[in-house]
């Protein structure tokens, strides 16, 4: 794996290059201002002092590639200890949880920075309750990561706000308005989640808030979009309630209705209605996207929607240390020698990658697949007892077997 950091531009007409990884379509390319991680092709990676070596000699150059050459993203866990007990926890946390040493958390900071990853994304557990974060977070950025925190709240000062300045975004749990954040977590955390959205806004730090939906938050989410924008928060995530953990439980009572999942980009579209703030949705929610067929798969690619990218670009690391290619994937993960051999040869994550290749129908010859990327395979897991099976929750999933059963 060929990088390099690139002589800094003058700014005047294009981002400034932070650093630059070479890939078989091209490189990635680290960017300062706006923050991101952009894919060009071989021309010009060449053109910016890219050597591509004997990964440019395939005559294929596409960036549909099976897997990067180093994940882009890897979520790092930094403890398990949380004092909430969420009942929908997909790492069961607890207030008896450890916190992962720091020297232990440097070293795998180290390993993350040596494989090639851009980003890492720290969790827990809760993470705000990790005594040695502000250490965690300079050893990151000392080594060239762009780093971001994700946290209910819990445990948030002053002092720590101001410890975050360090971090590209800190990602506030925020579940809902009134009952809504209750019915999702079992307690009522509404109060500490706006808290701490107010406290890292007046530390300067960049805000964005996620939000998990279940079949009992969904209508509010509009409401809850405008709070946290007048409330400063500069991005709002929403993310699909997924098993694992607790979750699995009651995953099924928890899901959003089939209706709910139908009505999923008219809800997008009253949230971008609001205004003032960035939307996103993760990777396991673009099936449910299938719903509007006025979507073209090269609309949401020109926006950069993308579907699952567990064990293509994302990798996470849990407690034990254990390598899997998301945060949900059941199982101990891999725990092979090395980061690097666990990412490019470890079974979970080889298993991730090779659905996309391998779709069974109906996504083998639906139009959204390379941008779906075949749904979520740890709802697949879950509920079909297959990682492999089509995502059960697509509508277009759902309309093909009723369709066939019809046939049948």
């Amino acid at each position: 794996m060929e990088e390099r950091t690139p002589p800094p531009s003058d700014g005047t007409e294009s981002p400034r290059i932070l650093r630059a990884r070479a890939e078989k379509f091209g490189a990635l390319l680290a960017t300062e201002s706006p923050t991101a991680v952009i894919a060009v092709d071989r021309t010009l990676a060449a053109r910016l002092g890219v050597d591509g070596g004997a990964l440019w000699n395939d005559a294929d150059g596409s960036v549909d590639v099976r897997m990067y050459e180093g994940p882009v993203e890897v979520h790092l866990a930094v403890t398990a200890h949380c004092p909430a007990g969420c009942p929908g926890c997909y790492v069961d946390a607890t207030l008896g949880g450890e916190h992962v040493a720091l020297d232990v958390l440097r070293g795998r900071l180290d390993d993350i920075r040596a494989l090639g990853a851009f980003r890492v994304a720290l969790g827990g557990g809760e993470a705000m309750l990790h005594p040695d974060l502000g250490a965690v977070l300079a050893h990151g950025r000392a080594l060239g990561l762009e780093m971001s925190v994700t946290t209910s709240g819990l445990g948030l000062t002053a002092a720590r706000a101001a410890m975050l300045d360090g971090a590209s975004q800190v990602n506030v749990s925020h579940d809902g308005l009134g009952p809504d954040y209750e019915t999702v977590r079992g307690y009522d955390g509404s109060g500490v989640a706006e808290r701490s959205i107010r406290m890292l806004v007046a530390a300067g730090v960049r805000v964005g808030v996620n939000t998990v939906l279940t079949r009992s938050n969904f209508a509010g989410v509009p409401e809850l979009a405008a709070r946290i924008r007048d409330l400063g928060a500069g991005e709002l995530q929403l993310l699909r309630y997924k098993p694992g953990g607790r979750a699995n439980l009651d995953y099924l009572a928890r899901r959003l209705t089939p209706d709910q999942v139908r009505a999923v980009p008219a809800l997008l579209r009253a949230v971008v209605a609001l205004g003032g703030f960035s939307l996103r949705i993760d990777c396991s929610m673009v099936p449910f996207l299938a719903a509007d067929s006025a979507l073209a798969a090269e609309d949401l690619f020109r926006f950069g929607v993308e579907g699952c990218e567990a064990g293509r670009a994302l990798a996470t690391v849990g407690t034990s240390g254990a390598v899997k290619p998301c945060s949900f994937w059941p199982g101990d993960g891999n725990r092979a020698a090395t980061l690097d051999d666990a990412w490019r040869h470890g079974d979970d994550l080889e298993g991730a990658r090779d659905h996309v290749f391998e779709a069974p129908m109906p996504c083998r010859t639906c139009p959204l697949q390379r941008v779906c990327r075949g749904g979520c395979r740890v709802v697949a897991t879950h509920v079909e007892g297959d990682a492999r099976a089509p995502d059960p929750e697509c509508p277009r999933v759902i309309a093909w077997r009723a369709a066939a059963d019809t046939e049948a």
